[in-house]
């Protein structure tokens, strides 16, 4: 079983869609393993404050009238906080998705939740490092089970979780610490958690999309200033655009 010096917290999210910034949770729920191996759960629903798009809601049957009455993210966001206090982070496609989208959440309603020392890691990574396939398929080959209510948080968190073990139990190689499973399951090193700027092999931050990609951030915003400028303005994580400030900001104290 794995070794852990701290709480590490699985999480799955339901939302409106998955542009970060743009779409919003309806549901997250929370496994937290402990380092004595105990294990707590919290799951919440969450009204969007935005409408539910039909195709989300075949996804994981979550319609406007469910979340009507729910709590904002804003009134559980403290309680949400709180319960993952120092944890670790896991979960299924966490890395590039669910991780960004919460710490967006929270950005959006001015609740401080800091990512430094946090470590990652991402159970689709390990199983397409190993398998190459979907939740479904790895809850089946993994643990030769089908899961019951899928795209409900709790089960596919459960799901994860039993992946995750599984995994350990499965490739004796694999690391059995979170920092050895951060290092093996991130596919990038990115800068931001979306990974819209990351570091290339001379450590440098480069742009990781659209027309400057692998362009320098600091020769881009130095030849092309307005970049920054359309960036701020544009439908990107709030996270993304206080990594572009703070980049922005070093680059001119070094003039």
């Amino acid at each position: 079983m794995i070794k852990l010096h701290k709480p590490l917290a699985f999480f799955d999210l339901e939302t409106t869609g998955i542009t970060v910034g743009a779409d919003r949770i309806v549901e997250i729920s929370i496994l937290k393993l402990m380092p004595d191996g105990s294990k707590s759960v919290l799951t919440k629903r969450v009204n969007p404050e935005i409408p539910i798009p039909e195709g989300a809601s075949k996804v994981h049957g979550i319609y406007d009238k469910d979340v009507a009455n729910e709590p904002t993210f804003k009134q559980v966001a403290p309680e949400i906080s709180a319960f993952i206090g120092n944890a670790d982070l896991a979960g299924y496609n966490s890395n590039k998705f669910d991780i960004p989208m919460l710490v967006d959440e929270f950005l959006r309603v001015e609740i401080t939740f800091d990512m430094k020392g946090r470590r990652m890691v991402d159970v689709q990574n390990i199983f397409h490092k190993m398998e190459q396939r979907t939740l479904a398929a790895a809850y089946k080959f993994y643990c030769q089970k089908e899961i019951e209510n899928a795209h409900s948080a709790e089960a596919d968190i459960m799901a994860t979780y039993e992946v995750f073990v599984a995994q350990l139990e499965r490739y004796p190689d694999l690391a059995k610490d979170v920092e050895g499973l951060h290092q093996f399951t991130a596919m990038t090193q990115n800068v931001d958690l979306a990974g819209r700027i990351v570091f290339n092999e001379k450590k440098e931050e480069v742009f990781n999309f659209g027309k400057h990609k692998g362009r320098s951030v600091a020769e881009v915003f130095e030849k092309e200033p307005s970049y920054y400028d359309w960036m701020l303005k544009g439908d990107f994580p709030a996270e993304t655009k206080q990594v572009l400030t703070a980049l922005r900001l070093r680059g001119l104290s070094s003039k």
